[in-house]
């Protein structure tokens, strides 16, 4: 009998997983359903699940550096499109992308997967000049989150930790122009008229982002680490 751990978000398209009734023959799974954010740090830094859920960003990151501890499956439990993960303040000047440039933005982390997918579009749907944008890293609503994987960054990324304050306290105060983000903001969830999403119809330009690409863009896989 083979014991595994298996780490995952409780999506509901994975419940099956975690039910007594889904045995699989020759595995006995210890399963542990957290938050992605933990299940990411724990597995990134110390391998501790055999099985776990994984940034498809940092996945790719440490694959290309030959440092990942797992090999990733075809399995993507957290497929999003994220236009909607950009917040301005509501008198903000900022209406449309092209807005963005030269601005300062607020992200919680370089290698997060959903600001990848933004800055992509951001380029290549909208020929934003990311270069011109500086980039403020703190956490969402903890000032002092760091990168869980180092980048090599390249010389056009403008990117400066700010340490004193978290990402929802730097937009109302105006020390950033906008923020993205996977998880809203705090003042956005609590329904606070100062903020709001940069598109007001994101399903819109998603879809239109869709029809270019054809892309559903990956957020997280399955790592199987490599011992197992």
């Amino acid at each position: 009998m083979l014991d595994l751990t298996f780490a995952c978000h409780d999506y509901d398209h994975v419940r099956d997983i975690f039910s007594p009734d889904v045995v699989t023959e020759g595995i006995r799974l210890n399963q542990l359903k957290l938050q992605v954010e933990e299940i990411f740090f724990r597995f990134i830094k110390f391998g501790e699940f055999e099985i776990s859920e994984h940034s498809f960003a940092k996945y790719v990151s440490l694959k290309s550096k030959g440092l990942a501890k797992g090999t990733a499956i075809p399995v993507f439990p957290s497929r999003v499109f994220r236009h909607s993960a950009i917040y301005v303040r509501s008198d903000s000047p900022i209406k449309s992308p092209s807005d963005l440039e030269g601005k300062r933005i607020g992200i919680p982390e370089w290698g997060q997967t959903a600001g990848v997918y933004v800055r992509g579009a951001l380029a290549d749907q909208f020929g934003v000049d990311l270069g011109s944008i500086e980039w403020i890293q703190s956490g969402v609503h903890q000032p002092g989150r760091a990168e869980k994987v180092k980048f090599n960054l390249p010389d056009w990324a403008n990117v400066t930790p700010n340490t004193e304050k978290n990402l929802n306290e730097l937009l109302l105060s105006g020390a950033v122009d906008a923020v993205i983000t996977a998880h809203p903001i705090q003042s956005f969830k609590d329904g606070d008229s100062r903020v709001k999403r940069m598109f007001e119809d994101p399903r819109e330009i998603e879809m239109e982002y869709f029809d270019l690409t054809g892309c559903f863009p990956i957020m997280h896989t399955i790592v199987i680490r490599n011992d197992i």
